[in-house]
């Protein structure tokens, strides 16, 4: 048996330079980890005992051309934490728990060591004539200093040092907390009678789950029936809770899912969500800014709070009366239906009967005709209709679970283009929810090679039975679609510098390019490319289509309250300038209230388990969504007009979206695509919702003068 070789410390040698997978051992990160801590010393002990005086080139542009020497910090980095999130362990946790605060102290030795920042302040302040991608460079690697604690004296930098390794810490154990939390709880029914209501496709999937999860456990080795296990995953959680007449079962699941990380044991997050809001106020004010919402948003299109606030109430005047109007049908088709009041763990399950009213559609339904292959194939497709691209999957290409699929991407002139992971499924050790993230940047080299990205979705869809293939949900397509368009910014990105690629824009600008391919989801033209009976292979009837079209804006003034409440409450906490001390679940439940229009519950927390502003980047930034919604409104409005496969429109927003990164101010890149700021209306249009009277004279979401409602954002 040959000696094992770290991987890490090595040239990959797999097809395009792929992560090797399959040969990486747990202890293999450990030693790549310090060994990329050492070199990157190194290469900071040069650069600032550089005898020559500071230039762009020797201080900015300081790596030698031994790229994967240089970038092994990165590249392991990338991959650990990338794993961590989508198939971690025990001992993977416990080896994150172990280096992040050593990855902490050294990003603080990078940020606060005084002889580099004095030689980029030096070419900050004298440099040659600069591209505007250079200038961008500059700019962001000197203003990251600062706001990074590069003007501190030695007392305040010292401090900076053990807020952010606390900080850092925290985040961690919040995300495993979750994830433990939310995996440990399941439902086991073993009385048939109490699947009543449930569609077969979730109860085959309930079956699946008890028989892999019990079959090695079971002393009966012969048993065929282990009965049905339902989780918190979101491909089991939703069909139960909009399906199920058991109503206190629901109420049992609800609870469950509601009650995350609030419980007397060691997952309880309450504490740490106080902590986090607070060593986040004091970062921001030992950098010189009134709260952590400030510090954030002085790089964010919004600007301040005050515009961030605007664009919430603005939409909350704009939806709560279709919103309340659509819980007053609820509450009556509940009436009709039974003697009790609706409680939260109804809502869903009335919500469904009340669309089978009214559209006589549900996602059931439309199950049989989005069977996962034919919708990887479709928006596919849609790619190839939009941009010319195409996708090859390559075995050959290695993956970290049999789940994951490995694809070869090829530009419309067949040349190489990136790499595209697929992540489907709902695992033990992965993360609720869906993301994109990247294994590779895109840059080009000092040889002039455009090193081109390693891209990958993850996300938790419908899972594939014994006797029946993974059939996804509408809203399960929409989420490939959303991811979709991250990568497909990540995959298009064509600029110098990887620090400036791809997704790296601004974070309420990211999500510009997912949410816009949600738009297809319910056009006709893009579903008769691949909507397909799984079994006759019969297309998706015309009627079915014209009731989904129809159906588009049921309850939507309802789901914009809910992520408006959302923001409300992220703001809430980031706005703060004295100490967080409250009681979490009742400063949720008054933060938010202007946008809730059901019940409270007492018990109930969304913070403990609220991933993205407390653990995922989000942080002050969770309005983004809203923010970017109108972005996406208005650039389809223009596909809308041309055609929503017409390529000449589809080119132009790969040149000056999808392909620029942050190379450029997000508004800047948005005119030039639209040919002018974006307005709300595209968004009221879409959603059938009539403008309040006191905003019919605003304009765009960007002008001092107008409606601030929204303005480009960025995502995970």
């Amino acid at each position: 048996m040959s000696e094992h070789r770290n991987p890490f410390l090595e040239p990959f040698g797999t097809p395009h330079d792929t992560v090797p997978f399959d040969r990486i051992r747990l202890e293999d990160f450990e030693e790549a980890f310090m060994e990329g801590i050492r070199r990157d010393n190194e290469q900071i002990e040069k650069t600032v005992n550089n005898p020559e005086r500071p230039t762009f080139d020797n201080t900015i542009l300081n790596k030698d051309d031994d790229e994967d020497y240089y970038g092994l910090l990165d590249k392991v980095s990338t991959v650990f934490f990338n794993l961590l999130s989508a198939e971690t362990n025990d001992e993977m946790d416990a080896l994150a728990q172990k280096m992040q605060p050593i990855l902490t102290k050294h990003a603080n030795d990078v940020r606060l060591n005084p002889k580099l920042f004095e030689r980029i302040r030096q070419v900050h302040l004298h440099h040659r004539r600069l591209t505007p991608e250079e200038k961008r460079l500059l700019d962001n690697t000197y203003e990251g200093l600062v706001r990074g604690g590069a003007l501190l004296d030695e007392a305040g930098k010292e401090h900076l040092r053990q807020l952010t390794e606390e900080a850092s810490m925290l985040s961690l154990q919040f995300s495993q907390n979750l994830l433990k939390e939310q995996k440990a709880f399941t439902l086991r029914i073993t009385d048939e009678a109490q699947l009543d209501g449930l569609p077969q496709t979730a109860i085959d999937a309930a079956a699946e789950e008890a028989r892999q999860r019990f079959r090695n456990e079971e002393t009966d080795k012969s048993q065929t029936n282990y009965g049905w296990l339902f989780t918190l995953d979101m491909p089991s959680f939703s069909p139960f809770m909009t399906y199920s007449t058991q109503r206190e079962l629901r109420r049992q699941m609800y609870m469950a899912r509601n009650t995350l990380c609030t419980h007397d044991n060691s997952e309880n997050n309450i504490e740490i969500c106080k902590r986090l809001i607070n060593l986040r106020r004091e970062i921001a004010q030992l950098l010189g800014y009134r709260t952590y919402a400030d510090y954030v948003l002085k790089h964010r299109m919004a600007s301040n709070s005050r515009n961030v606030y605007r664009l919430l109430n603005n939409l909350i005047d704009a939806y709560k009366p279709t919103a309340v109007k659509e819980r007053e049908e609820l509450h009556k088709m509940s009436n009709e239906a039974s003697s009790f009041n609706l409680r939260p763990w109804d809502t869903a399950f009335y919500s469904h009967k009340l669309q089978m009213k009214k559209y006589n559609i549900d996602s059931e339904m439309l199950r049989p005709y989005f069977e996962l292959s034919r919708v990887i194939d479709g928006v596919f497709g849609l790619a190839n209709r939009l941009y010319g691209i195409t996708f090859k999957e390559n075995k050959d290409i290695p993956v970290y679970h049999p789940d994951v699929k490995a694809y070869e991407v090829f530009d419309k002139d067949g040349t190489y283009l990136a790499v595209f992971y697929a992540d489907f499924h709902p695992r033990k050790g992965k993360q609720g929810g869906a993301w994109m993230t990247e294994y590779q940047g895109q840059w080009i080299d000092r040889k002039g090679e455009n090193v081109r990205p390693h891209v990958s979705v993850v996300m938790n869809l419908t899972k594939p039975t014994e006797d029946k293939p993974a059939l996804l949900t509408l809203g399960e397509v929409e989420t490939f679609l959303h991811e979709f368009g991250h990568s497909l910014h990540g995959m298009f990105a064509n600029t110098r510098f990887e620090s400036l690629s791809g997704t790296n824009v601004w974070w309420d600008f990211v999500e510009l390019p997912s949410q816009f391919m949600e738009n297809y989801a319910i056009e006709k033209e893009f579903l008769r490319t691949f909507a397909f009976h799984y079994q006759t292979g019969e297309p998706l009837p015309d009627e079915l289509i014209r009731r989904i079209v129809r159906s588009r804006n049921f309850m939507a003034a309802t789901a914009c309250l809910r992520q408006v409440s959302f923001g409300l409450l992220d703001m809430a906490y980031y706005t703060r300038k004295d100490e967080f001390t409250d009681d979490i679940i009742s400063f949720e439940k008054d933060a938010w209230k202007k946008a809730i229009i059901g019940e409270q519950l007492p018990d109930t927390c969304m913070t403990v388990q609220f991933s993205h502003i407390m653990a995922g980047g989000y942080a002050a930034g969770y309005y983004s969504y809203k923010w970017a919604e109108v972005l996406d409104a208005d650039a389809f409005s223009v596909f809308k007009k041309h055609g929503i496969f017409d390529r000449k429109t589809a080119q132009s927003f790969r040149d000056n979206i999808l392909s620029k990164g942050g190379t450029e101010h997000p508004m800047t890149l948005y005119k030039r695509f639209r040919g002018c700021e974006p307005t709300i209306d595209a968004l009221l249009k879409r959603n059938g919702i009539a403008m309040p009277q006191k905003q019919k004279s605003r304009k765009s979401p960007n002008s001092p003068s107008t409606h601030r409602s929204h303005s480009p954002h960025s995502t995970h």
